[in-house]
């Protein structure tokens, strides 16, 4: 009897476990339900000093940042309308309280239209003012009230040093004011653009840059303006951590140029020279520099002193003046020379130093005008649609 009792206890036991096993499920949703309730939050305290400066940065420049749209106008072979299309997308930046904003030359090439948006979600529509294709710079201008967005505050890049931080606001793939971190990783870079020439002085940086971002700003840590993110590298075409940036220094040299005269003149000295001659008598003389074949009449080389080369009937070159050292610094190459015009402005003075007939001796030149840079195809006026 004793026996048979426990069995039918043990038999009742398990049913009722299986059953409290089954229903378990549904208990706990009740009694979750009924307590359920949102967690207490834990006081964060005070922001690290790092990400203080960051967000200030940000919310110091965003406003100053833009969003540049580009189109075109297509013609439809059906209906023999003119539509007006997507071109595509880049960033910019707020210049001066007159309505100047600067972004890439390649971001409005060979374009019809523009449209700049601001912070504040108001899209205008931009008129160009000028280009200088071999530094990748535009100047657009929109019609803005007196009290527009302000200006970034501007740097300086002669000084800046390997390992800075450094900031870069932007529009990358169309998702507006995106801010990205990173410090300088070399400076001095020279890449080639898409049309051949070569863009010099370049900052490169790891802070990602993506397609959206030319044009954008690149801010050290003190909220400055120090570049004008232009280009990566990437063999995929998104960023790959090796971005770069044209130096605030040469964007202020040549903007205030192309507000005042649409477009960018480099000084010139008045010289024909040709850079496969120049090499070959470089390697002959064991002396690098540059050979000046010609020099225009009249020209900032002529009054200073400089010949025209001498050449013989049979075509050899008899005599020419080696321009081997121009303000200061060495001059190996024609790119040298025109890398050092391109830091002064028509009316600066310079010093040469050049070899002639064996002889080396220095020369004192007033720099000339050269001629305008314009970008082909680029209308001046980019018409409203």
């Amino acid at each position: 009897m004793h026996a048979f009792a426990l069995s039918r206890f043990l038999f009742w036991f398990v049913v009722f476990f299986l059953v409290a096993l089954f229903l378990r499920p549904w208990v706990e949703d009740l009694i979750f339900a009924h307590y359920a309730e949102p967690r207490a939050i834990e006081a964060r305290g005070e922001l690290a000093a790092d990400e203080r400066t960051t967000i200030a940065i940000f919310e110091r420049a965003n406003p100053s940042v833009v969003y540049i749209t580009t189109s075109a106008r297509v013609l439809d072979l059906l209906t023999r309308n003119v539509l007006e299309v997507p071109r595509g997308t880049g960033s910019g930046f707020v210049w001066d309280r007159a309505g100047h904003v600067v972004t890439n030359y390649h971001v409005v090439a060979d374009i019809e239209a523009a449209y700049v948006r601001l912070s504040n979600q108001r899209t205008y529509a931009a008129r160009l003012v000028g280009v200088s294709p071999e530094h990748d710079i535009a100047v657009l201008r929109i019609a803005t009230s007196i009290a527009g967005p302000p200006p970034l505050s501007l740097g300086s890049s002669h000084d800046l040093r390997v390992g800075q931080k450094v900031f870069a606001i932007g529009n990358p793939f169309g998702l507006d004011y995106t801010l990205t971190a990173g410090v300088i990783s070399a400076l001095d870079r020279s890449i080639p653009s898409d049309d051949g020439r070569t863009i010099d002085h370049l900052i490169q940086t790891d802070a990602a840059i993506n397609p959206g971002n030319s044009g954008g700003p690149l801010i050290d840590s003190a909220g400055r303006l120090i570049g004008m993110n232009t280009a990566i590298f990437s063999p995929s075409g998104s960023f790959a951590g090796i971005g770069f940036a044209v130096p605030v220094d040469t964007i202020n040299r040549v903007v205030p140029r192309l507000i005042a005269q649409g477009h960018y003149l480099r000084p010139t000295l008045g010289v024909v020279t040709n850079r496969a001659l120049s090499e070959r008598v470089s390697a002959l003389l064991g002396t690098a520099g540059v050979v000046v074949l010609k020099v225009d009449p009249g020209s900032p080389a002529a009054a200073a002193g400089l010949r025209s080369a001498l050449i013989s009937r049979e075509g050899e070159l008899v005599a020419a003046d080696l321009i081997v050292v121009a303000a200061g610094r060495r001059v190996r190459s024609l790119d040298d020379l025109l890398d050092v015009l391109d830091n002064y402005a028509p009316g600066n003075r310079i010093e040469l130093e050049v070899i002639r007939g064996g002889e080396r001796f220095s020369l004192s030149v007033i720099l000339g005008e050269g001629l305008p840079q314009t970008g082909v195809g680029l209308p001046r006026e980019l018409p409203h649609a």
